[in-house]
């Protein structure tokens, strides 16, 4: 058993190797390893990438931890203490009394260890180099030398400041280094060791040998403390940085839950704008006409009343299938409060709906011209559903935002595919000759909603007041698909983009 455990200078942890995690697997990043000695050495007692980390001081109940394993530790030691005087006895000139109290003092610092990490190292040092001349035997023991482990470990693991940490180290490790050297040179107390031990038969000098095997022990005793504490260290940092981890998924997913809420929110909004307040606007109109036709055309009347009629009818059955959808347990359209399945939904409108939305609203008033422009004969025909849903959308907020906004009586619906620089491209363009009616001016959320429908589509739109003349103009351009205006991949894509915005009401125009 080593005596005297201390370490050599030249083989140190804290001394010796700083370059090594500068030039193998944990080097540290150029800047750290151009930064000052101690800059660098605080950065290998923690961890290259953390270099500053301060680890969080023990609990309550890690202290009374402590202190408990402490009190086992000295009843143990004080046992083994008894059967290693009963057995070997004492050394020349060793009194009980000091062998025992040197085994408690020894211990008894450990009870703050955590708490007072570098106090405790500095004091144990302190007791260590002072008890080993007080009681030779004591210093013999194993519970005594283990003891100081503890305390070096305990330092290196849980010491907050690391520069100090890495000063009290240094000056514990060059204490301990100069009073072995003093033992083998200066007071020669390990060549009358040897000599008590008489002259040995051997392969290598006795002295140079003993030397050689005392450095050794050192510093895999120092060496170990070190390494045991700085792997300890850098656990607490993975477990803070896990937690930490953890801490930004979750609140990463409660984000993008609330943003889930915020999209839907929007969706069913614009859902709602675009299809039922159109009838609502539709009956608002019809009603008003009927009212002032009433007691001299009744029969102007009773057609603005059927108008009203199915409007009324339209809007309540896209209500429930508003509602339907919203309500439906999944994908594969199983019902919801008895509110039907998707396939009996009607299916999306398109491009093929805007004559009849035209129509209907020549019936109230708005003629609405409804032209095509085919770059290829057929391009239109491939519009993906996606976009073709949209663009009626688009159409219907339009010739909605005429009849309440405008004096116009006539409106034109352009459809056109195109072919440019970066590919095919679908626009719509919708325009009016009118003024603005007094004391209609709307809140805004219709044409929002029509900017957002188009950007879902990658496209651009254009939203004002025509230039050079009077009326309003809507001029809406969607990128198409680079082999032509339909294909599969950009359906997709469409719809993927659109989520269930634009598939969500199952509408119809009738």
């Amino acid at each position: 058993m080593q005596i005297r455990p201390t370490p050599d200078p030249d083989s140190d942890p804290d001394i010796g190797p700083h370059s090594d995690p500068d030039t193998g697997p944990d080097a540290a990043p150029a800047a750290a390893r151009r930064a000052p000695l101690a800059t660098r050495v605080t950065a290998w007692l923690n961890d290259p990438e953390d270099p500053f980390w301060s680890r969080p001081a023990p609990t309550a109940a890690q202290r009374r931890n402590d202190v408990l394993a402490a009190l086992g530790f000295l009843l143990v030691a004080l046992v083994a203490s008894v059967l290693v005087h009963s057995y070997a006895g004492l050394a020349e000139g060793d009194e009980p009394w000091r062998f025992y109290l040197s085994t408690v003092l020894i211990v008894v610092p450990l009870a703050l260890r955590r708490r007072f990490p570098l106090p405790v190292v500095v004091a144990s040092s302190a007791l260590f180099l002072g008890l080993t001349y007080a009681s030779p035997t004591a210093a013999m023991t194993l519970p005594f030398q283990g003891a100081y482990f503890a305390a070096l470990y305990a330092a290196v693991a849980w010491s907050r400041d690391r520069q100090a940490l890495w000063v009290a180290m240094s000056v514990v490790v060059g204490t301990m280094s100069l009073w072995l050297l003093g033992a083998f040179t200066i007071t020669n107390a390990y060549a009358d060791f040897l000599t008590g031990l008489g002259e040995v038969d051997g392969p290598l000098p006795q002295l140079p040998s003993y030397a050689v095997f005392t450095l050794l022990v050192n510093t895999v005793y120092f060496g170990g403390a070190v390494l045991a504490g700085r792997a300890s260290w850098r656990a607490a940092l993975q477990q803070h940085r896990l937690a930490a981890q953890a801490q930004r998924i979750r609140e990463q997913s409660a984000e993008i839950a609330r943003r889930a809420v915020v999209d839907e929110r929007l969706r069913i909004a614009r859902e709602l704008h675009d299809v039922v307040a159109h009838h609502v606007s539709v009956i608002g109109i019809q009603a008003g006409a009927a009212r002032k036709v009433l007691d001299r055309d009744p029969a102007a009347a009773t057609a603005a009343l059927r108008t009203i009629e199915a409007s009324s009818r339209t809007a309540v059955g896209e209500m429930r299938q508003l509602l339907g959808v919203l309500r439906a347990e999944g994908e594969d359209g199983a019902p919801g409060h008895g509110t039907g399945t998707a396939a009996a939904r009607r299916p999306d409108p398109g491009l093929t709906d805007i004559a009849a939305l035209a129509r209907r609203h020549a019936e109230n008033g708005l003629a609405v011209d409804v032209r095509t422009v085919e770059d290829v004969p057929g391009d239109l025909d491939r519009i993906p559903p996606a976009l073709g849903l949209s663009a009626f959308r688009c159409v219907q907020e339009s010739l909605s935002n005429v009849i309440r906004h405008s004096t116009a009586t006539t409106a034109s619906v352009t459809l056109r595919t195109g072919r440019g620089s970066e590919g095919p491209w679908f626009e719509l363009e919708v325009l009016d000759d009118g003024s603005p009616r007094r004391g209609t001016a709307g809140t805004g959320f219709g044409l929002q909603g029509l900017r957002e429908r188009v950007r879902l589509h990658g496209g651009e739109a254009d939203i004002g007041p025509r230039s050079g003349r009077s009326g309003w103009r809507v001029r809406t351009r969607c990128p198409l698909p680079p082999g032509g205006a339909g294909g599969d991949a950009p359906d997709h894509a469409a719809a993927a983009g659109l989520g269930a915005a634009d598939g969500i009401l199952r509408g119809s125009e009738a």
